[in-house]
């Protein structure tokens, strides 16, 4: 197994956050439940409440290359996120060192 790491981190537009908060917070269990996923986790800057962090673990890229790209309810907030997130600051892949 090539286990396989994700960190993304998500801005709200100022005075969406408790919308955001919600939308994000919609697609937690159903990618929990994805092919693949170890662990999906929805975490908000305690000094920083405009910003989210997602950190995801997957058995391979290849699974959380599917989860993005086919997943109804990743594509439903990719419709429905243009008026709640200002910018994604950083979008990391990472693999496990040691």
């Amino acid at each position: 197994m090539d286990d396989f790491f994700v960190l993304v981190i998500v801005y709200a537009k100022p005075g969406r956050e408790a919308d955001l908060r919600e939308k994000l917070k919609a697609v937690v269990e159903p990618s929990r439940k994805d092919r693949g996923n170890l662990r999906y986790e929805l975490f908000e800057q305690q000094d920083d409440p405009n910003r989210f962090v997602f950190v995801e673990h997957w058995t391979s890229e290849e699974a959380q290359e599917e989860h993005h790209a086919q997943a109804e309810h990743i594509r439903r907030f990719e419709e429905q996120k243009g008026d709640l997130v200002e910018r994604v600051e950083l979008f990391y892949k990472l693999k496990l060192v040691s």
